[in-house]
């Protein structure tokens, strides 16, 4: 439990916002999210639906707090499974929020939005542990800031160890 061993980690989980990310996708993010939650991490996203909402459902299920940094300027816009809705009134600029709050990062596949969380994690020294999401490339070289894993418990055992070094 947070507070028992020292403060809880906080975890942002970043991906593609829309409802029409693919069931394996969802059932990733739904897994890291129960993951975390079992850990005593804190989930940290963007509130909305997708990737963010099956995470949060997944740390929901396993008595987990889920906090929803939002891109409007009130609560209403929150997945039913955030537990702490923080309305910003600044569209995709609560990006960068996301990614203040968070002592890590997964990225679980993704579109623009992501990749903007990604950069600003990036630039800000946050680790980023990558689930089928975006590659990085530098002058035509791979840009490894993006650590890749290949299933859920590998991308929380990481964020939580790289999180934990900070």
């Amino acid at each position: 439990m947070p507070g028992e061993t020292g403060p809880a980690l906080y975890v942002a989980v970043v991906g593609a916002g829309g409802d029409d990310s693919p069931p394996e996708v969802l059932a990733q993010a739904e897994e890291v999210g129960r993951r975390l939650a079992r850990a005593g991490a804190v989930v940290v996203c963007g509130g909305r639906g997708g990737v963010m909402a099956a995470a949060c459902r997944g740390a929901h299920e396993e008595g987990g707090l889920t906090v929803g940094i939002l891109p409007g300027a009130d609560r209403s816009g929150a997945n039913p499974f955030v537990d702490v809705a923080i309305p910003t009134g600044l569209g995709e600029a609560r990006n960068a929020l996301v990614i203040r709050a968070a002592d890590a990062v997964v990225a679980i596949a993704g579109s623009y939005g992501t990749l903007s969380e990604i950069a600003l994690a990036l630039v800000a020294g946050t680790p980023v542990v990558g689930l089928g999401t975006w590659e990085l490339g530098r002058g035509g070289e791979p840009d490894d800031g993006i650590v890749r894993v290949e299933d859920p418990e590998a991308a929380v055992t990481l964020a939580l160890e790289l999180a934990r070094a900070r």
